[in-house]
């Protein structure tokens, strides 16, 4: 329920103070409106004390109080923050329609309980509609006005009479309302009827189809019933048959007996026959073996014979066992006595390509080579594939002269397609997997090799030389592969 409070001369006084001061106006401008205002009322105290004391004696009329709700809406934005209740100023922002949505019972509180809120709404609504407030302050009511309208301007601006007026618009949209609801009353009525009698029909025609689904259903009854009579019959002569087929069965299986039994006496027979010419053939078999052996046993008898004749002479002979090759006399370096690790030990500098051409000299040498390490040691300029097919193109013509194993590994983690190309002879070419470097793939290959075989590995990450050397491999610069390739 609302809170009703009286209104009297007082507040139309500090109403009418309340606005001037809000707006800025002078103290005296301010002054002589609220004596004017004051004036007004001490002339008309009789009226005033006779409407001052109206009040509804039930809440608001719902249509009432949206015309009044949506005209503190539509006026809220135009008033100073500071003329507005503490509750309202949180909708200053909103729009006038989502004010009058959301804020609508805080606006209906706040100009129930704030005769100076309710005095300004009222006073932008009599800009807004001078005519109808002037005819409202009059005592006379716009006969083409509608009424909701003139009980919230009414409501608002508190003129004689307005409880009343309030009070027969809201009978007003009651009347109205329940009009609406005897007409539709009446419409649904009229439509029922008709349904109900569109429903009898139906339910008529129904009962004639039922009774001829019903006839003829009966007659399919009479001829179903025939029908299961012949069935009958026929289910008694097809019992006869079936007997009869039976005992034919019967004695079709007994024939199949007899047969089944001969085919198996047949096929032990002939089971007993293969097993005869298994053996037959295994004997041959064993005979042709014995024969092999005694022409062996023959020619290693010859072989025994030129063997011992070949000792004896020598003991006749005394001559000694050699013990020596003609590559013996050869000076050169043992593989077992020399190491990548010995070359490094002669004295050169570590990018001399001699040194380089030291360590492929050895027997049996595994040259691995970190691909980009190289590249981009060497011409970081080129593109990646420029420089694999400069690198590959150098190593190729150092496998050929050195005739050493040569392997290429390249990093295949920033390649988005991969790479086709036909590798250079005498060149091993490598990409490292996914999620596994260059450098990973290296270590493995290292790995891979048997313990004692020397391996050098071309490389200036010193991570990766680090790895090869536990290992057993031989690390070296990649400057000095590039000033070997360099070199004609």
């Amino acid at each position: 329920m609302p809170r009703w409070t009286r209104i009297g001369a007082e507040d139309v006084v500090d109403a009418a103070k309340e606005p001037g001061e809000a707006q800025g106006l002078q103290p005296a401008a301010a002054e002589a409106r609220a004596g004017a205002a004051a004036g007004a009322a001490n002339d008309s105290s009789e009226p005033a004390a006779e409407h001052a004391v109206e009040k509804l004696d039930r809440p608001l009329p719902e249509g009432v109080r949206r015309r009044v709700v949506g005209l503190a809406s539509d006026a809220l934005g135009g008033l100073p923050a500071g003329e507005l209740p503490q509750s309202l100023r949180q909708y200053v922002k909103f729009t006038p329609a989502r004010r009058a949505k959301y804020a609508a019972t805080a606006l209906a509180a706040a100009l129930e309980a704030e005769p100076a809120f309710r005095v300004r709404i009222a006073e932008r609504l009599r800009l807004g509609q001078p005519d109808l407030v002037k005819a409202l302050e009059s005592g006379t009511v716009p006969s083409a006005a509608d009424p909701m309208d003139v009980a919230a301007a009414a409501y608002l601006v508190r003129s004689a009479g307005w409880s009343r007026l309030v009070a027969e618009a809201g009978e007003e949209a009651e009347r109205a309302g329940a009009e609406d609801a005897a007409a539709e009353s009446a419409r649904l009525a009229e439509k029922l009827q008709a349904e109900l009698a569109e429903v009898r029909a139906s339910a008529r025609a129904d009962v004639d189809r039922q009774r001829a689904e019903s006839d003829g259903v009966r007659k399919e009854a009479e001829s179903l019933r025939k029908k299961v009579r012949s069935l009958e019959s026929d289910t008694r002569r097809a019992q006869a048959e079936t007997r009869r087929v039976a005992g034919e069965l019967e004695a079709l299986k007994a024939q199949a007996a007899a047969e089944r039994g001969a085919a198996e006496t047949e096929a032990r027979r002939l089971r007993h026959r293969v097993s005869e010419l298994e053996n037959a053939v295994e004997q041959g078999r064993r005979s042709a073996r014995e024969g092999r052996s005694v022409e062996d046993m023959r020619l290693r008898l010859l072989l025994d014979t030129v063997l011992q004749s070949a000792q004896g002479l020598q003991r006749e002979l005394a001559l000694p066992v050699s013990q020596i090759r003609p590559a013996d006399l050869v000076e050169a370096v043992v593989p077992g006595a020399a190491s990548p690790h010995d070359v490094a030990r002669r004295g050169l500098a570590e990018d001399d390509p001699a040194l380089l051409d030291q360590l492929l000299a050895i027997p049996q040498v595994h040259l691995v080579v970190d691909g980009y390490n190289v590249t981009k040691t060497g011409y970081p300029t080129l593109p990646l594939e420029q420089q694999r097919i400069r690198l590959l193109g150098g190593l190729a013509m150092l496998a050929q002269r050195t005739q050493a194993e040569v392997t290429c590994v390249f990093d295949g983690q920033d390649l988005d397609v991969p790479v086709i190309m036909a590798p250079p002879r005498g060149v091993r070419v490598r990409f490292s997997r996914t999620g596994e470097t260059a450098d990973e793939l290296i270590r493995r290959l290292v790995r891979a090799e048997p313990q004692g075989r020397p391996v050098v590995v071309v490389s200036t990450d010193r991570e990766v030389a680090d790895g090869v050397r536990k290992a057993g491999a031989r690390p070296v610069a990649s400057v000095l592969l590039l000033n070997r390739l360099a070199r004609p």
